[in-house]
């Protein structure tokens, strides 16, 4: 039967849209905004598969995608070419918006195969970097850039005379200088203003970084040029990876990040966080993190404890592959780089955990061929259960050693530098919980079967710990119980451990080898190559005292102390100075140097810097106001194998010598500048002379006096005669009643 159109209104002013019902059609096609297009992503690099592939590459993909979220039933939709082959890309409906972004941060850079890797964006990403304009419609082949040479990074370390390098920050200048002993410092450059903080060099001395309220820059080259800039609204603090691939920073304030006034770099999703970890070669951010609130805690007597920041937060392992975080007393997550992705997804459950430390060097256990990474963590007793330190290999996750532990008040992790050994520093209390000793847990990780050795001589409570670096020798500061109401600190001792010495070898046991009493020391720092160190008293009111210890000291075997005699050192107080006020102390990379420091930033009273040399010589003292840090420049690995080190130590003798010429002629010359001076002088004064003589030799009067010379050599003698004449230039006459 054919369709009848008598019903249909002749003129269109006729026809009323609202008598139509929409609303079937409008349910069926409507766009639910809360389920939008937020909720999709688009992957590419996928591969190119003919059709009857598809429904297999959809399938793989699914289980990559099902990971982080709930896919929806036909949620993946593959473009085909006019060739019947899927486009390489394709676009994906999760269940929920929150979904699409958690797999935008999970899966994009994520290895399909050799040749294929995923990219995740999503989809609402697109429309908006691709709006007004931002995409032209017409290819146009990327420009590139012609070749720029760049500064050199490290020609420092080219310097003929072998200096090192320091950065002064003092009032509003930062400046980097020469050390020139016990010369001024040479200045390299000087900049008023260059920082609004402070200043830190990178780990290798590659870099300087200043610190300002936006965020953090870096300075290298011999023009000292801005190298890169990372914003960060409000940074606080910095910290690099051990070989300056990463850097993380970090502020108190939540990053604000509005969509209308973007900040840098910086995304949406970086709203709210208070980390950044940072790719320092392209200058982008790899991942943000907020703050983990510590748990509260109360002392003994039920008092609160004020909470305290632990920095760095994020500790790296020693190639820079792993970055960890701690959440206290329950987990550890590890992370890896550069893609930032938790470890097998998901963090390392420890019960109780309260610290962790990476190995600061590969760990090379005895038998073990394959890669890994340690760290050290350690956990409080909980009910019944001991306390415990661990040992764990990452990354198969597998723990490699532990150790139980009773009654614990506290522990701290101090690795050695080549992660041949990790101390564990355990105050114990006593049964009645009125006293604490502290014992020494020494795990010897390159040994087979990693053994644990405890020291448990120590009677008072050790307040601080330093292994001596690339050696086996350890120096700990103890004090005795602080009297309630006392105003002023207990004394401490300073003692001495070195190892046994054993044939084959072997590292022996350790073995206590002096103590010195009655001191009021609180800090060890370490000359950077072992042997020498410092042991001083910082912060203090009463003491400022710095003590210079030579542990490998020549002595006569008749002198030597008994307790010397069965281990590898020789101990000896090489000299001991004062320096008021100091709060720092600075070792330069080769410790030959050690700079003390009063700064302004602990307080206003006589603040400077003073340089000694590592016996203890002082150099040079300079008092400048306002001054805040004197950080030594550090110095990257030697490219010397092990085999030329050896030579050059054999041969140490021979270049000392040398060096010790070079020195004498510098001390024996002038200061450079004024030779400079006199040199330039004494050429005017030679071209001056030759300019009269010239002139005279004109007017003929050097030629007249030369043939009366001759004349008066054949007589005999030349007579000189020195006339001395007096001019009154003006005669005054003063009455003087």
């Amino acid at each position: 039967m054919a369709p009848s159109y008598d019903n249909l209104p002749i003129e269109d002013d006729e026809f009323d849209e609202d008598e139509v019902d929409f609303s079937d059609l409008q349910e069926q096609y409507e766009v639910r905004l809360e389920e939008g297009l937020d909720a999709f992503v688009v992957v590419d690099g996928l591969p190119k598969v003919p059709d009857e592939n598809k429904p297999k590459l959809t399938k793989f993909l699914l289980r990559k995608l099902n990971t982080v979220g709930k896919v929806k039933e036909d949620g993946v939709f593959m473009p085909l070419d006019d060739n019947g082959t899927t486009e390489g890309y394709a676009f994906v409906e999760y269940s929920a918006p929150g979904e699409a972004v958690a797999a935008v941060k999970a899966l994009h850079g994520t290895a399909l195969d050799k040749r294929h890797t995923m990219a995740v964006n999503k989809l609402t990403d697109i429309d908006r970097y691709g709006r007004e304009g931002k995409i032209s419609e017409d290819y146009h082949p990327p420009t590139i850039e012609p070749f720029q040479e760049k500064e050199h990074l490290r020609s420092w370390l080219g310097d003929l005379e072998a200096r090192d390098q320091m950065v002064m920050y003092r009032g509003d200048k930062v400046g980097v200088f020469w050390n020139d002993k016990e010369d001024p410092p040479e200045q390299v450059v000087d900049r008023d203003n260059w920082t609004e903080f402070f200043v830190q060099w990178s780990p290798l001395g590659t870099f300087l970084t200043s610190i300002h309220a936006q965020g953090v820059q870096l300075w290298g080259g011999k023009a000292w040029s801005r190298q890169k800039r990372f914003a960060h609204p409000g940074v606080n603090l910095v910290d690099f990876s051990p070989n300056e691939k990463y850097l993380t920073t970090w502020s108190h304030r939540p990053l604000q990040v509005d969509e209308n006034n973007p900040v840098p770099s910086l995304s949406a999703d970086d709203d709210g966080k208070n980390y950044i970890i940072w790719d320092i070669a392209t200058g982008k951010p790899l991942r943000s993190f907020a703050t983990i609130d510590v748990p509260s805690s109360t002392d003994a007597e039920g008092n609160p404890v004020k909470k305290k920041m632990q920095w760095p937060t994020f500790k790296w392992s020693s190639d820079d592959n792993y970055v960890a975080r701690m959440t206290q007393g329950q987990s550890i997550s590890v992370y890896e780089l550069p893609r930032m992705n938790l470890l097998d997804k998901q963090s390392i459950k420890v019960e109780g955990v309260m610290d962790f430390e990476w190995a600061p060097a590969t760990p090379r256990r005895d038998g073990i061929k394959t890669y890994e990474q340690l760290f050290c963590y350690w956990t409080p007793e909980l009910g019944s259960n001991p306390a415990k330190v661990g040992l764990m290999t990452i990354p198969s996750k597998e723990i490699v050693r532990t150790r139980n532990l009773f009654n614990v008040s506290d522990a701290k992790l101090h690795w050695q530098s080549e992660a041949a050994y990790v101390c564990v520093k355990v105050d114990r209390h006593s049964k009645s919980k009125k006293s604490l000793a502290t014992n020494l847990e020494i795990f010897r990780v390159r040994e087979k079967g990693v053994p644990v050795e405890v020291v448990d001589s120590i009677k008072d409570t050790v307040i601080n710990f330093a292994w001596e670096p690339k050696g086996n020798r350890f120096v700990l500061i103890t004090a005795g119980e602080i009297p309630a109401g006392a105003a002023v600190p207990p004394k401490t001792a300073v003692s001495f451990f070195a190892p046994e010495k054993a044939k084959g070898g072997v590292i022996g046991n350790f073995k206590h080898v002096r103590t010195v009493d009655k001191k009021n020391s609180n800090a060890i720092y370490w000359s950077p190559k072992g042997r020498f160190v410092v042991v001083a008293a910082l912060q203090s009111q009463q003491s400022f005292d710095l003590d210079f210890w030579d542990l490998n000291f020549e002595k006569p075997k008749d002198e030597k102390e008994p307790s010397e005699k069965d281990v590898s050192a020789n101990l000896q107080l090489m000299a001991t100075a004062e320096h008021y006020g100091v709060t720092d102390i600075e070792w330069d990379p080769t410790g030959r140097y050690v700079a003390t420091v009063a700064s302004a930033f602990r307080h206003h009273m006589e603040n400077g810097y003073h340089i000694y040399d590592f016996k203890g010589t002082l150099l040079r003292e300079e008092s400048i106001d306002r001054f805040k840090q004197l950080i030594w420049r550090p110095r990257p690995q030697t490219l010397l194998s092990k085999e030329e080190q050896a030579e050059i130590r054999k041969n140490l003798r021979t270049y000392s010598k040398i060096f010790d010429d070079q020195d004498l002629s510098k001390k024996n010359t002038a200061n450079r500048q004024v030779v400079e001076q006199r040199r330039r002088l004494l050429e005017e004064w030679k071209a001056w002379r030759e300019q009269m003589q010239e002139m005279l030799e004109e007017e003929g009067i050097v030629d007249a006096k030369l043939e009366i010379a001759k004349q008066k050599d054949g007589e005999g003698d030349i007579e000189e005669i020195e006339e001395i004449v007096e001019d009154v230039v003006e005669e005054t006459e003063e009455v003087v009643q």
